[in-house]
């Protein structure tokens, strides 16, 4: 099922509180990514919660960005 994201918000440990457009809310952890290729970057915290959304899914300041399908799939409702 394909979703975009209409919300993120940064949250504590490295998670991200995702809305998606079905107003779905979700918690979708980073930390198995942050040693990983550019997003490696995103340790710094700043960078982290420089985090928003672009089109229909959500990138970085640093250009890194994820797939929105994949974000719904291994995200948790909350």
């Amino acid at each position: 099922m394909y979703l975009s994201v209409k919300k993120v918000k940064p949250v504590d440990e490295y998670k991200l509180l995702l809305t998606f457009e079905n107003d779905e809310v979700r918690l979708f952890d980073m930390n198995p990514y942050l040693e990983k290729g550019i997003f490696k970057e995103l340790k710094d915290k700043s960078k982290f919660n420089s985090v928003k959304i672009c089109f229909d899914t959500i990138e970085w300041e640093n250009e890194a960005d994820m797939d929105p399908e994949m974000l719904y799939e291994e995200s948790i409702p909350v």
